[in-house]
């Protein structure tokens, strides 16, 4: 395991040109998007709803999620949910789920309605435009709960890998009674890596997906029933993927 640092929210560009990806902590975060303990606590009990995902190739039924798409003008700030759509990916990103539409539960009304889930949204996508002058992010939410009822649970079935887009954020809400999730980010073409786990709720992970893979080792129990919660948003430039 290796100690990592955490960067600033104002450094977060810097910081990704250095070397492909960067960690914020908990309290800067929830400062940047203006939202308070209560308010991440209200975005996360939603957490405890999410429908079991029915795509997983592999047979198991550890995952749960929902998803939805975004589009974000990163000048003036307006976000706008798009019509819900299928998530897709190429088989060269996603060799074990690629090349097939994924259709997911839409994310609660509720959630997209609240107000840290758009100063999220707008800040991370405001910041991350600043390393190319992007105007437009179309990003993809996707709300997951990996759960241990069948003995283990596999937060990235498909293996250390890329999405296809431009950036990866990935928020850790809730480990909750388990043990392993160890993070693992290496350059897609060296052999430089960092391994370290997240444990620290609204501690968030920032990948340039051009210039890293990553994959999250599986999860144990550490009781009779664990599971962790995580937010991923991923960050495109021209559009959504698709077929």
């Amino acid at each position: 395991m290796q100690l990592v640092t955490a960067t600033s929210p104002a450094d977060l560009p810097a910081r990704l040109d250095e070397c492909g990806w960067a960690l914020i902590s908990p309290a800067p975060l929830a400062e940047w998007i203006g939202a308070t303990a209560s308010e991440l606590d209200e975005l996360h009990a939603s957490w405890a709803d999410l429908p079991p995902d029915r795509h997983l190739k592999d047979g198991g039924r550890y995952r749960f999620r929902r998803h939805g798409c975004f589009v974000l003008d990163t000048a003036s700030g307006e976000l706008t949910q798009t019509p819900h759509r299928a998530h897709w990916q190429p088989v060269e990103y996603n060799a074990l789920h690629g090349g097939i539409e994924r259709w997911f539960e839409p994310i609660e009304p509720a959630v997209v309605g609240h107000r840290a889930w758009g100063n999220l949204l707008r800040q991370l996508g405001q910041a991350l435009a600043q390393r190319g002058g992007v105007p437009t992010w179309y990003i993809e939410a996707h709300q997951f709960r990996v759960d241990t009822a069948g003995g283990i649970g596999r937060p990235t079935p498909e293996g250390a890998h890329r999405d296809g887009v431009d950036f990866v954020a990935v928020l850790m809400l809730e480990r909750h009674t388990i043990k392993g999730g160890e993070t693992r980010v290496f350059e897609a073409d060296g052999p430089q890596g960092v391994r370290f786990t997240l444990t620290e709720p609204w501690s968030a992970l920032l990948l340039d997906d051009t210039r890293v893979i990553h994959e999250s080792t599986p999860i144990q129990p550490l009781g009779e029933h664990g599971w962790r919660d995580t937010l991923v948003l991923t960050f495109r430039r021209g559009g959504f993927q698709g077929p």
